[in-house]
């Protein structure tokens, strides 16, 4: 089964937040942006940008409840 991009980036970020306990939104970001293309981020609701749903959903699925998101620091960390 070959790997999509989405699941690149989601291993990326659970190995950025494993080699170095957290991972900050905004760095993310620009690294999606610049690696991988801003068709995998978008501006949500409350205008800030987010990654786009699949790669969110893929990274869920990898780290399986082990990474905790933290909304005040827009940031995720290793639980």
């Amino acid at each position: 089964m070959e790997t999509t991009t989405e699941q690149h980036i989601a291993e990326w970020m659970v190995n950025e937040i494993k080699f170095r306990g957290m991972l900050r939104q905004e760095e993310a970001i620009e690294h999606v942006k610049q690696q991988f293309g801003e068709q995998y981020i978008f501006v949500n609701e409350n205008g800030n940008v987010s990654l786009e749903k699949e790669v969110k959903k893929a990274f869920r699925k990898l780290h399986k409840g082990r990474v905790a998101w933290d909304r005040d620091g827009f940031f995720w960390a290793w639980t």
